[in-house]
């Protein structure tokens, strides 16, 4: 069989156009997963050359103000000085070795300290990792199957709860039942439909599905799931892997004084480097012990000193205060801006971790038209996914996003004044 010759770039292509072009020949679909699905508007790069603080570089030398912090593992800042110097001293002294070194047990250490609902940690590479595992645990520690997930909450791309059916049998989610996130009534119908056979409630610290307004837990549902949880003796499961450090580093839903008996940490946890966690309490420890979840690179040293270095820098320097503060800039903002412009916005979720929404947009066309323009101007938005900030932001760095929104406000105008 022979391989097809890779695309020979022309004069005028771009190097991000001349790279999906060889991609393509090479990689399913020239790419996979959230990054082919995300759907971007016309004009926004795959492809990265650099990144420093809160400013990313493509392929073809442009800069922009990052508002998707990779999609959330950047909490600090690219390639922050002090986490990188933490990984650069580990790895020379060694990475992947044939057990984990002196630094897991720091780590776990660090995060009892952090977490309050936490007695013990184990550690793994990413957010479907620890959602498995929990899940496994969970499971082992109950003796039952019933999971309960909220309908369109994303937990990881593993056949159990990936939004894609591709590939996926009815008997992977045979065990999956639903209930709709901070509906209490429907929460209690899955339970009692779960039966004897409860073994866990998963639910994301906040509700941000894709495309759709983003939900904080209300109070009444987040005491229901706890008190459904010890009512059955079933875990409560709270996923942090998004969330995690970026609205509270004890815990998410803290706030509501609740605690989980497992949660799933990722992304931010040990800014930018690879790694997951789980955190759990003292019922489900022989259960954690008991179970095989394991993989070759999960005892990897350099991002556990990462981490290390990014849960002190968390805990010292009040990151998420700070992050808030800055979404809350950005957050108003985009509302004087499209006020001044007439054009009817929601923006909902954390300020750290916002969404904006244009209305009667369902096609998502001023969305794009606005992040295209935008983009032009130096800033990555996104129009559907919920957005990241990190410590790194600072208030110039909103006020020239805000500038580059500025036009993407005039995009928008422009283009519905195009289709009436």
């Amino acid at each position: 069989m022979t391989r097809q010759a890779a695309a020979v770039p022309s004069e005028t292509q771009t190097a991000d156009a001349a790279l999906r072009a060889r991609a393509a020949l090479v990689v399913p679909g020239g790419m996979w997963g959230h990054l082919n699905a995300a759907r971007l508007p016309d004009g926004y790069p795959q492809f990265f050359a650099s990144a420093e603080g809160c400013r990313i570089r493509d392929v073809d030398g442009r800069e922009y103000i990052d508002f998707m912090c990779s999609w959330g593992p950047v909490l600090l800042g690219h390639r922050h000085p002090e986490v990188e110097a933490a990984a650069q001293a580990q790895a020379a002294r060694g990475d992947c070795l044939n057990g984990p070194g002196e630094v897991m047990v720091d780590l776990a250490e660090d995060f009892v300290a952090m977490v309050p609902h936490a007695d013990w940690a184990m550690f793994q590479k990413n957010g479907g990792d620890a959602t498995t595992a929990c899940v496994t645990i969970a499971r082992a520690g109950t003796g039952r199957r019933k999971v309960l997930v909220a309908r369109g909450s994303y937990h990881g791309a593993l056949p159990w709860c990936s939004p894609s059916v591709a590939g996926v049998t009815s008997e992977d989610r045979a065990h999956l039942l639903h209930f709709h996130y901070n509906d209490v009534a429907s929460l209690h119908a899955a339970v009692a439909a779960a039966g004897n056979d409860l073994a866990a409630i998963l639910v994301t610290a906040f509700r941000h599905d894709m495309g759709r307004d983003l939900e904080w837990p209300t109070a009444e549902f987040a005491k229901a799931a706890r008190a459904a949880c010890d009512e059955a003796g079933a875990a409560l499961i709270i996923d942090e892997v998004r969330a995690g450090l970026r609205l509270d580093i004890k815990g998410s839903w803290e706030a509501l004084g609740v605690r989980p008996d497992l949660a799933a940490w990722s992304k931010a946890i040990a800014n930018g480097h690879a790694l997951a966690a789980v955190t759990g309490n003292d019922k489900f420890r022989d259960a954690a012990a008991k179970v095989f979840v394991t993989g070759s690179f999960w005892c990897g040293a350099v991002a556990m000193a990462a981490a290390r270095a990014t849960l002190r820098i968390a805990r010292d320097t009040d990151v998420p205060g700070h992050i808030h503060a800055m979404g809350l800039r950005l957050r108003e903002g985009l509302a004087t801006l499209a006020d001044r412009h007439g054009i009817a916005i929601r923006q909902s979720g954390p300020p750290q971790m916002p969404l904006m929404l244009f209305d009667d947009d369902p096609e998502v066309r001023k969305g794009r038209a606005f992040c295209s323009a935008a983009l032009r101007h130096g800033a990555f938005f996104h129009p559907q996914h919920n957005m990241f900030l990190s410590s790194a932001h600072r208030a110039a760095d909103i006020d020239e996003a805000l500038d580059a929104a500025e036009h993407g406000f005039r995009a928008v105008l422009s283009a519905s004044a195009a289709r009436t």
